[in-house]
C-alpha cells in the first residue's frame, strides 16, 4: 500500500512525526500539554485546546498514532476524496476540542485533569469510519476467538486508548463519537468543504511539501535464484516474466530469423516427436505457375494472393 491518491493522510503522519521530534529535540513539550488546572481555570490559556493536537506525548503514542492513521486514513481518503477527507479532518477536530473542553469542565473534579496528546481524537474518528466503511477481507480463529483482517489494528488502537488514563480514554471516546455525530450528519457536518482558496493554496504550497504520492514501481520480471546484481547481463539463464506475452504476429510465425538460436533439450525431443524441426528447416515452397493456373481456374473467385499462401503453406 502507498500514499497514491492519499495526500491530506501523508501531509497528517509527516506533520504530526515532525512536531512531535521537534517538541522532543528542543524540551518545549510541555505547550503542548493541557491540564484544565491550572492551564484552563487560572491561567485562561484556551491556546493549549488547539495546539495540544499537534504533537503527541511520547513516542510509543507516536509509533502507534502513525501505524493507525497509515493503514487507516489512506483507506478512508480514497474513499472520500482529499478534498471531502480534509474537510472531515478539520470538522472532527474542532467538534473534539469542544468536547474536550466540555469534559474537562465537568469531570474535572472526579480525576479527569488532562487529555491525551497529539491527534488522537481524530484518529479514533477516522477509526470509526474505517468500521462502517471498509469490509473485512479474510476471518480467521486464534483459540477459537473469531478474528479478522482488521482486528490488529483495532487492538493497536486499544493499546493507544489506555496507555495514559484517564485522559487517553476520554480522548479516544470523544474520537469515535464525533466519527459517529459526523456520519449520522445530524448536524449537517458532511456538506461542509473547506474554501476553494484553501485548496489552491495547498496544491501549490503545501502539496509539494508532501513529496511524491505516485505508488512504487514493481517488476514483472523474476530473478532466477542466487542473482544478486542486475550489471551483468543474462547469458544462459531463463528470465522469468508475469507480464502478458503479446500476441505472435503471422510474420514472425513464419521468418526463419524468429527461431531460438540455443533450443533447449527439451525443446529439440518435442520438435523431433512432432516433426516441427523439419518443418521449420525445410522452408517455404514456391508453387509453379502450372499449380497457381490449376488452383485458380477451379477456384475462379478466390484472389491470386489468397491461392499462392495456400500453395505455399501446403
Amino acid at each position: 500500500m502507498s500514499f497514491e491518491n492519499a495526500s491530506v493522510t501523508k501531509g497528517l503522519i509527516v506533520g504530526s512525526a515532525l512536531t512531535s521530534i521537534l517538541a522532543g529535540m528542543f524540551d518545549v513539550k510541555h505547550y503542548f500539554h493541557i491540564q484544565f488546572v491550572p492551564h484552563i481555570s487560572r491561567h485562561h490559556q484556551y491556546w493549549r485546546l488547539f495546539v495540544h493536537h499537534l504533537a503527541f506525548s511520547n513516542s510509543s503514542d507516536l509509533f502507534l498514532g502513525v501505524v493507525i492513521l497509515y493503514n487507516v486514513g489512506v483507506q478512508i481518503e480514497r474513499q472520500f476524496g482529499s478534498v471531502k477527507f480534509a474537510s472531515f479532518a478539520l470538522v472532527s477536530i474542532m467538534v473534539s476540542t469542544l468536547l474536550e473542553l466540555v469534559s474537562l469542565m465537568l469531570f474535572h473534579r472526579v480525576g479527569l485533569n488532562f487529555m491525551s496528546l497529539g491527534p488522537s481524537a481524530l484518529i479514533f474518528s477516522i477509526l470509526y469510519q474505517y468500521s462502517r466503511i471498509v469490509p473485512p477481507v479474510y476471518n480467521y480463529r486464534i483459540f477459537g476467538l473469531p478474528l479478522n483482517n482488521k482486528s490488529l489494528i483495532y487492538l493497536l488502537a486499544l493499546q493507544m486508548a489506555i496507555s495514559r488514563l484517564p485522559g487517553s480514554a476520554a480522548v479516544a471516546i470523544i474520537g469515535i463519537f464525533t466519527g459517529q455525530l459526523y456520519r449520522s450528519d445530524l448536524a449537517g457536518f458532511k456538506s461542509y468543504r473547506i474554501p476553494p482558496y484553501v485548496v489552491r493554496f495547498s496544491t501549490n504550497y503545501l502539496l509539494p511539501l508532501v513529496g511524491s504520492l505516485r505508488a512504487p514501481r514493481r517488476s514483472n520480471r523474476a530473478l532466477p535464484d542466487g542473482a544478486t546484481t542486475i550489471e551483468v547481463p543474462f547469458q544462459n539463464e531463463e528470465v522469468i516474466t508475469t507480464a502478458r506475452t503479446p500476441a505472435a504476429s503471422p510474420s514472425s510465425t513464419t521468418s526463419p530469423d524468429n527461431v531460438a538460436p540455443n533450443p533447449t533439450m527439451m525443446q529439440e525431443w518435442v520438435d523431433t516427436l512432432t516433426g516441427r524441426g523439419e518443418r521449420a528447416n525445410a522452408g517455404i515452397r514456391a508453387p509453379s505457375e502450372a499449380e497457381i493456373v490449376q488452383v485458380t481456374s477451379m477456384f475462379p473467385d478466390i484472389d491470386r494472393a489468397v491461392v499462392i499462401g495456400a500453395l505455399q503453406r501446403r
